[in-house]
């Protein structure tokens, strides 16, 4: 079975609700993988935007949450998490906070990238890594990757 990211909050293409936006709490959303592939060590997971600022004319790729060193035992991520699984880091996003930062577009609907990757390996302590740091990090360890994608349109 294939690497499978989903979140009971909203499907595949579908929006993400205000609860998880800056128009709402801006809370992480509930997200649950399964099909780990037998030799996982660790997770990551990167949530990005590449449409920032403007879905028409994108000019950058914005970082909303990277965490690395998820236990390889880990299946899921509780809404609002504040409390991280034992061993997880958190890398700096593009608001240079160390926590999950919810979708705020500045114009027109952008699309929000939750990205999960297995690793065969558990990765050294960054400290407040950037994803760039993470990525070059994981390199030539990624066993498996999914993926699950919303958008959301602010003013809704």
């Amino acid at each position: 079975m294939p690497l499978q990211l989903t979140s009971s909050a909203f499907a595949e293409g579908g929006e993400i609700p205000a609860r998880y936006t800056c128009e709402g709490h801006n809370v992480s959303p509930p997200l649950t993988w399964s099909g780990a592939p037998a030799s996982t060590q660790s997770w990551v997971l990167i949530v990005d935007d590449p449409d920032a600022p403007d879905p028409q004319a994108p000019r950058r790729v914005w970082v909303h949450w990277v965490l690395y060193n998820l236990p390889a035992g880990v299946t899921s991520l509780a809404e609002a998490v504040t409390s991280l699984p034992a061993g997880t880091l958190a890398g700096t996003n593009d608001f240079q906070r160390r926590n999950y930062g919810g979708p705020c577009p500045p114009i027109g609907r952008h699309r929000y990238f939750f990205k999960l990757y297995a690793l065969d390996t558990v990765l050294p302590d960054l400290g407040p890594a950037t994803k760039a740091q993470v990525a070059q990090a994981m390199a030539g360890r990624v066993l498996a990757q999914a993926q699950l994608m919303g958008t959301y349109l602010k003013g809704r």
